[in-house]
Formats: C-alpha cells, sequence, structure tokens
C-alpha cells in the first residue's frame, strides 16, 4: 500500500509533487501551531460580565409620595430616589416631643416633692419609708424621660428615613415603584448597578493547573463580535460553584457519580471600557487565560 503511494506521488507532474508537498507541510505546521497554541492557553465558554448590584429598600413602610427617577437613569451617590408620605411620622415626632415635655414636668415635680420629703424627713414628720417612696418616684420619672428622649430620636430617625437616596454612583434598574404605591420595610424597590465591571469564568478543575492570579487574558464578549478585550485573573475562589450553592450535592451516598467540578475566577480588565459599548450584567464571554 505504502510503496502504491509513492510510486502515484512520483508518477504526478513534478509541479504537482510541489504543490501537494507544501500543501502537506503547511497542514503538518498548522498542525504544530495549534497543538502548541492550545498547550499554553486554557479557555472556557462558562464565563459571564459580573458586577455588583445594590438593592435600594426603605426602612419604613408608607404610600410613596414622590419618585424622582426613571428606568436606567445613571444616579449620583446621595442623589433623592424616592419619598415615602411623610405626615404620619411628622405627627409620630409631635407625639414624641410632647411625651418628653411631659417627662420632663414630671421629672421636676418629682424631685420638688423630693426636696420637701427631706426636709420633713430631718424634722421627722415622715417615716423612712415614704421618703425612699419620694426617692423612687424621682428615679421613675428619670426612667421615664429617658424613654421619652429615645421614643423623640427614634421618630426623628424614622422621618429622616421617608427621604431614600442613593449609597453610590451607578444605574437604576429593576425599579418596581410608583407614586401611591404603599410599600413595606424592607421590601426591594429597584436597584443601583456601579458601573465597575469584571468577569466570572467557572473553569473546570481539570484547567485550573497552570491558572494563578495575574497571567494575561484575552476574551470575546458575544455582544460585540470580532472585537478583543484584554485583561488578567484577580483571584480565584477557594471553593467550587457547587460548594457554594444554595443545595449542596450529599455525596455521602451509595450512588455517588463523579462529576468535573467548575471553579469560579474573577478576570478584571486591563482596557478602559468605552460608554458606546457597554457590558450588562450578564452578558456571555469567551476568556482565554495565556499560561505560558
Amino acid at each position: 500500500m505504502y510503496n502504491k503511494i509513492v510510486n502515484k506521488f512520483y508518477g504526478m507532474n513534478y509541479r504537482l509533487r510541489i504543490v501537494l508537498g507544501a500543501g502537506v507541510l503547511g497542514v503538518c505546521i498548522l498542525c504544530y501551531w495549534a497543538i502548541s497554541y492550545a498547550a499554553g492557553r486554557e479557555s472556557t465558554d462558562d464565563a459571564f460580565i459580573d458586577g455588583h448590584v445594590v438593592s435600594i429598600s426603605p426602612k419604613v413602610s408608607g404610600h410613596v409620595s414622590k419618585v424622582y427617577v426613571a428606568d436606567n437613569e445613571m444616579v449620583k451617590r446621595g442623589q433623592l430616589l424616592f419619598e415615602i408620605d411623610t405626615r404620619d411620622y411628622v405627627v409620630r415626632a409631635d407625639l414624641a416631643k410632647a411625651d418628653l415635655k411631659a417627662g420632663f414636668a414630671e421629672l421636676k415635680q418629682a424631685n420638688q416633692d423630693g426636696g420637701r420629703y427631706r426636709d420633713l424627713l430631718a424634722k421627722k414628720d415622715i417615716s423612712e419609708q415614704q421618703y425612699e417612696r419620694s426617692a423612687l418616684r424621682v428615679e421613675t420619672a428619670q426612667a421615664k424621660l429617658d424613654g421619652a428622649k429615645a421614643r423623640l430620636e427614634q421618630a426623628w430617625l424614622d422621618l429622616s428615613y421617608t427621604k431614600i437616596r442613593a449609597p453610590e454612583d451607578g444605574q437604576v434598574a429593576q425599579k418596581s415603584i410608583e407614586p401611591g404605591a404603599y410599600i413595606q420595610e424592607g421590601q426591594t424597590l429597584l436597584a443601583i448597578v456601579p458601573s465597575e465591571r469584571w468577569i466570572t469564568a467557572n473553569f473546570k478543575e481539570t484547567q485550573m493547573t497552570h491558572i494563578h492570579p495575574g497571567e494575561k487574558v484575552s476574551f470575546s464578549v458575544d455582544a460585540y463580535p470580532g472585537r478583543i478585550f484584554h485583561g488578567h485573573v484577580d483571584s480565584i475562589q477557594h471553593g467550587t460553584g457547587s460548594r457554594f450553592s444554595l443545595l449542596p450535592a450529599e455525596n455521602a451516598t451509595g450512588n455517588y457519580i463523579k462529576v468535573v467540578q467548575r471553579v469560579p475566577v474573577k478576570i478584571v480588565f486591563d482596557d478602559n471600557l468605552s460608554s458606546d459599548r457597554p457590558l450588562a450584567l450578564g452578558m456571555s464571554v469567551l476568556p482565554t487565560v495565556e499560561t505560558n
């Protein structure tokens, strides 16, 4: 068989033999280059754009009186997002102030009575027990006054919580609030997505042998075909994705099947991101780590 191939080859035209030989050599070089290229790189298609998401929820309940932001609007730290109707909380603050005023009056009266009882005790006109009761009324009045001060402070805090401001710069997302709606304490009403972005790439555990922090990474984003971004490995999570899932796998059973695990790797950008190519959270990425 080998001799037939050799004889057929030499029986060809000289130029045809040159072209065929060059083609075989080119294929060999291409295969060698592909193997060498892949040997020093690790890639995965299980990778996504990631970033922080700040959930906004109120500390008090009530009806929404005003909303100052729209969907996908850029906001600054401290910017007013929405307000809750303040009338109920103003009334509570006024009641707390009235309680505080009454507390001061009660303490003043108790102190005056205590002074008179002290004088009467010195003259032996009252018993020691009566004097102790007057001293106890002073302590009770002081405790009531302290409680009134705390309630007033809490009332002022609740009133301040009716104005919800942005905790940091970012873009509004998942807005689900409108004027007139009744909202509950702790209810998530919108989110703010800061501009910081990175990539969470889930590599197979068999690929992690030569991946280390600091190694260069090139990657493409499905949303922008043909464009190559650059970054580097920032850190590697000390635990597989399944280990930190809501319901980790229970392997201490008789039906265990080995599955190749995925290890999350954080990749940060080296390029300056331009506003004309926004990278939304969750976009698919194809990163390649240079492990040479």
